[in-house]
């Protein structure tokens, strides 16, 4: 921790992230012991504020957390799936693929689509009710460890501080919170998560973390146009063959449609863009039609893990552990990871009751780590290991295929043909030089249909503080011009879903061309809808993403 002085509070449990898991964690730890003290903080302006995902949500979490919630009148699992469309897109048509030929565990009858963000009030509502405190607007920004070298609390960012470091007028210094266990639930690439996992060595011995960029948008449709229960998975078309990504529509209550697309980051071309492809996405005309006379209401983006079985941490710590997205438990083929996220914020949970139960403190909890490859967990993203090496591998259409066979054969017989696949390169070493590939002429926005990044990042209702410390770090701006702009033609204003980043000449014009002298890197930092993109897909591991100041980034109302 830094020198400065900071009010501190004692808690039997801290917990960062108020997701899923983080509050899970939190509602278990009061029903195992309501003396606990139990504290969750939330970067976000408010709980759900930050929240992004689909969703289609399994409930078998939530069932075992919250036993009759279905009874309660205000819960916010308000549509449940009713049909299941899985389509393979070419440039003008679709095919439409069978059902029975799915695996039994890609079925989503008996899920439920929702706005996760809904789900995360609901749930912070089940935890203040059993007394735990929550904290929104408070980025823990730093560890603080023991005499020991274990993780003993963390430290709030603090407010006030002027762009170039100095202490504003109205500056105030974060709290010291600290706890006998630290829980880490920060979601994909937390900025605590990668400090841990190389501070202790966490993934060593697995396969690098993956990623992908998911993009969402929320609309109003005409009722004629509305199915409600609709889910709708999509591949191929806009994406090419060999660059992994997929698309979807869920049709929720009210009216309205969620649209997605997810595109993975291990991609080799650098001119692509996640975000104009998404864009491009809609165009189909097997998509385009749900959206004629309809309204966009909001619009936000963020990482999802994709690493699955293989590239789990480990998830334990010296005086905490790792939950949710921040240890990677999503299913990539089913596009679902809140249940996992509830199910080890509660297998946390009972670990660190037992452990303050028997008097410790501070320590490692062996036993969730050892615990979670033989839960429901374990069992889950066990079955479908193979999937995403073998897309990586083997392009879109043969790679899917191989993978269905394999979730076939791990369902049937529990054994794969191929044993656990590796997944190669980590996505920030994936990407060719420009050279190598043509630049891609995107189509203009129409402003109906398809839009640009900056009124879509002004749906997603962001807002930072621009006289406060950059908080996209560059560490060495020379190598960025060297490589990311001289070699790879400047990615960074193609893999941003925000506008956050540009290569521009001394005239202000643009300059992401590799032959273009005399460049500066401009980052509009107020823009970031925090997905840590840049942090994942660097081709240099040189933009380093921490916290702003808390409260700040985007504020989702129902994502």
């Amino acid at each position: 921790m830094s020198e400065i002085e900071r009010e501190s509070m004692e808690f039997d449990v801290v917990i960062v992230g108020a997701g899923p898991a983080g509050l899970s964690a939190a509602i278990r730890l009061k029903q195992l012991n309501p003396e606990l003290s139990v504290v969750v903080l939330e970067k976000g302006a408010e709980v759900g504020a930050h929240i992004l995902s689909g969703a289609v949500v399994d409930p078998i979490g939530i069932d075992r957390l919250l036993p009759g919630w279905r009874d309660e009148a205000d819960h916010p699992f308000k549509s449940p799936v009713t049909d299941d469309h899985f389509l393979f897109l070419t440039t003008a048509g679709s095919l439409k693929l069978p059902n029975f030929m799915m695996p039994p565990l890609m079925n989503n009858h008996g899920n439920f689509i929702v706005s996760l963000g809904n789900v995360c009030r609901w749930l912070a509502g089940k935890a203040e009710a059993l007394g735990v405190e929550i904290y929104p607007g408070f980025a823990a920004a730093g560890l603080i460890y023991d005499d020991a070298g274990a993780v003993a609390g963390v430290y709030t960012g603090d407010m006030g501080v002027e762009r170039d470091g100095t202490h504003g007028p109205n500056y105030a210094p974060g709290m010291a919170l600290m706890g006998k266990y630290v829980l880490i639930g920060e979601g994909a690439r937390g900025s605590l998560a990668k400090q841990l996992i190389a501070k202790f060595g966490l993934s060593d011995g697995r396969e690098p973390g993956k990623f992908g960029l998911g993009l969402k948008e929320l609309w109003q449709v005409k009722p004629e146009n509305h199915r409600p229960g609709l889910v709708q998975h999509s591949f191929g078309w806009p994406l090419d063959m060999k660059t992994g990504g997929g698309s979807f529509l869920y049709h929720l209550e009210d009216n309205q449609v969620a649209v997605g697309f997810v595109m993975h980051l291990n991609y080799r071309n650098p001119w692509l863009s996640p975000f104009e492809e998404f864009q491009r996405f809609k165009t189909h005309p097997a998509i385009r039609g749900t959206f004629e006379g309809a309204k966009r209401l909001s619009y936000g983006a963020r990482a999802i893990t994709e690493g699955g079985w293989q590239s789990v941490p480990k998830l334990s710590f010296p005086g905490g552990a790792l939950l949710g997205c921040s240890a990677g438990f999503v299913n990539v083929p089913r596009i679902k990871g809140s249940h996992n996220a509830v199910l080890s914020g509660m297998l946390a949970a009972e670990h660190v009751a037992e452990a303050i139960a028997g008097g410790r403190a501070n320590d490692e909890l062996d036993a969730y780590e050892a615990a979670w490859r033989d839960s429901d967990i374990g069992r889950d993203l066990k079955k479908v290991r193979n999937v995403k090496p073998l897309w990586s591998r083997f392009g879109t259409a043969l790679g899917i295929g191989l993978g269905g066979f394999d979730m076939w054969m791990n369902t049937l017989f529990g054994v794969s043909l191929f044993g656990t696949l590796k997944h190669g390169k980590p996505d920030y070493a994936t990407l060719d030089p420009a050279s190598e590939h043509e630049k891609i002429a995107y189509p203009k926005p129409d402003g109906v249909l398809t839009f640009d990044r900056l009124s879509s990042v002004f749906l997603s209702n962001t807002n930072h503080e621009e006289d406060q410390p950059v908080h996209l770090q560059v560490k060495d701006m020379t190598l960025q011009q060297r490589s990311e702009h001289d070699v790879f033609a400047g990615p960074s204003t193609r893999y941003c879903p925000a506008g956050v980043y540009e290569w521009v000449d001394a005239d202000g014009n643009s300059a992401s061309d590799p032959s273009a002298k005399d460049v500066r890197f401009v980052i509009n930092a107020q823009n970031c809808v925090h997905c840590k993109t840049c942090d994942i897909k660097d081709p240099n591991q040189n933009i380093n993403w921490v916290p702003p100041q808390g409260g700040e980034g985007p504020v989702y109302p129902n994502m």
